[in-house]
Formats: C-alpha cells, structure tokens, sequence
C-alpha cells in the first residue's frame, strides 16, 4: 500500500517537474530595452527634454520603437503633442512631431489602467525598422499648450527587438 502511494506521488511530481522545467525552457524573454523619466510632482515642463540612450548590436533584427506614458485618470486632453528627436550613429538628428491618441469617445483610455493610473505604448514605428549598429541618442519633449502638463507621471522610450 506505502510502495502505490509513493509512487504515484513520485509520477504526479515528476511529471509536474517535467512539465515546469518544459514550460521555463520553451519562455524566451522579450528583447527590449527601455528607459522612462518619472515626474515626481506629476508636472511635464515643455522646456524639460529627456534623453535616452541604446546600444544596438543585433544588426540583423528589426525593432519596434514606442512612445512610453503613464498618466492619471485627470489628465485632460485625449492626445499628447511631443517632439521625437532621433540620432542614429554617424547621422544627423531627426526630429518628428507627432501627435499621439491616448483616449477615443468610445472605449475612453486606450492603454492599460488600474484604479486611476493609465499606461500606454504608443508605437512611433509603424514598421519595424532595421537599426545601425552602435549607440542611438533619443529625446522626447512635449509640444502641448498647457505647460507644465499636470497629470502625467512617467514618460520614456521602448525599443523592442520583432521575433523572426
């Protein structure tokens, strides 16, 4: 009677392992990286211009680039205005306006929210992009009329490595 119980605790274990350690092998994690400017007094100043810096050194990926904000349910406007400023290596600076959707009449905030606090990835890239190798400088400021920006609590840059 001990020796069936013992083993059929020891299959249902080890094929709970077997299955853990299967699962574990076959999870490859996203190949991201992403830098974010937190506002401690949730206050974006138009004349503060935050700079983030990538090293790229798969040249053979293409990688998506996001707009990254975190904001209260009190922001105010349903879009944001910001300057994207881009640097690849041994290039000149490109700068971009754009004018980003956060929220729409229908489904309210477009991103990822919990109690009063949003998060969005807005993509810059609408294809993804091969990158130079080497060190790629970017730079965000808000173009909006209200400055500073109250309600917002982080702003950054994502770039994301596209699984072949």
């Amino acid at each position: 009677m001990f020796c069936k119980m013992f083993w059929k605790k020891f299959i249902y274990n080890g094929v709970g392992i077997i299955l853990m350690l299967l699962i574990i092998a076959g999870c490859e994690p996203i190949k991201l990286y992403e830098q974010n400017t937190i506002y401690p007094t949730h206050e974006w100043s138009s004349q503060q211009i935050n700079k983030y810096d990538f090293a790229i050194t798969d040249t053979n990926a293409s990688y998506k680039i996001f707009f990254v904000i975190r904001h209260h349910n009190a922001y105010r406007y349903k879009n944001i205005w910001v300057e994207f400023t881009t640097q690849s290596p041994k290039d000149s600076a490109v700068k971009q306006t754009l004018n980003l959707q956060l929220a729409d009449d229908q489904k309210g905030w477009l991103g990822v929210g919990m109690d009063d606090i949003f998060d969005q990835r807005i993509p810059i890239n609408a294809i993804p992009t091969k990158l130079k190798w080497g060190t790629y400088h970017f730079s965000l400021q808000h173009t909006m009329r209200e400055d500073p920006l109250m309600g917002v609590l982080a702003t950054g840059i994502r770039v994301e490595k596209v699984q072949p």
